[in-house]
């Protein structure tokens, strides 16, 4: 009967192998073998990990460029639409100066002449012919049955709180003309020796009103009567 010990070749195909590891790590060819390989396989796995890297980096950057071409576009669009408002806005604006410039010319006539009618004497015969204004100078004619009415009215003028500046006036007695066709028989004869008179005047002046007064006169004067001013 034959008997094979196993555990002896075990070992010693245990110590051959090792022996032939051995002999391969003390042969320089095969060390340089073995380091060469294992540069290799670290070179391929930092150029792996480099190439994906550099894809998710380019990945980033994309997507980055994307949205920053997003935000463009939109801040675009918006930049637009405000253009375009400001546009808007500007023509309102315009319009709104155009209105008030239209507004204050349309009041300030109408304040001056309501200022005027406020001051005016309660002599039935007191007229005011003509109302001229010229860069903020003011001329006022027109004519009265006496001197005191018109001295009245420049007072009034004169102390007006500052609407009405540097008032000076001029009078000049006038003899009116009868006409006898303008009497009745039922009147009475008329006397060949009476001749009436009548005070004609010219009042110069300086008118600056505030716009704010200007407003509050035409709106709480009463319009003047038609027969009392008479503007050129």
């Amino acid at each position: 009967m034959i008997k094979v010990n196993l555990l002896d070749s075990v070992t010693e195909r245990q110590r051959g192998a090792g022996a032939a590891v051995e002999e391969r790590v003390a042969n320089p060819r095969a060390r340089m073998m073995m380091m060469a390989g294992a540069v290799f396989g670290l070179g391929l796995l930092a150029m792996f990990f480099d190439y994906y890297s550099a894809g998710a980096a380019r990945a980033r950057a994309d997507e980055e460029l994307a949205r920053q071409q997003q935000i463009a576009a939109q801040m675009a669009a918006i930049n637009k639409e405000r253009a375009e408002l400001e546009k808007k806005i500007g023509a309102i604006q315009s319009r709104i100066e155009a209105i008030k410039k239209l507004r204050s010319s349309q009041q300030g006539p109408v304040a001056l002449l309501s200022a005027l009618n406020e001051r005016l004497p309660g002599a039935p015969e007191f007229r005011l012919e003509t109302v001229e204004q010229k860069n903020g100078e003011l001329l006022i004619e027109g004519s009265s049955p006496n001197e005191y009415a018109v001295t009245q009215f420049g007072r009034s003028l004169e102390f007006s709180s500052g609407l009405f500046q540097n008032v000076s006036i001029e009078t000049q007695r006038k003899t009116v003309e009868i006409n006898p066709a303008d009497y009745n028989a039922a009147d009475g004869p008329v006397d060949p020796d009476y001749k009436p008179e009548t005070v004609t005047f010219k009042i110069k002046c300086r008118y600056g009103a505030p716009a704010e007064q200007q407003q509050q006169s035409a709106a709480a004067a009463p319009a003047a009567p038609a027969n009392q001013v008479a503007q050129r």
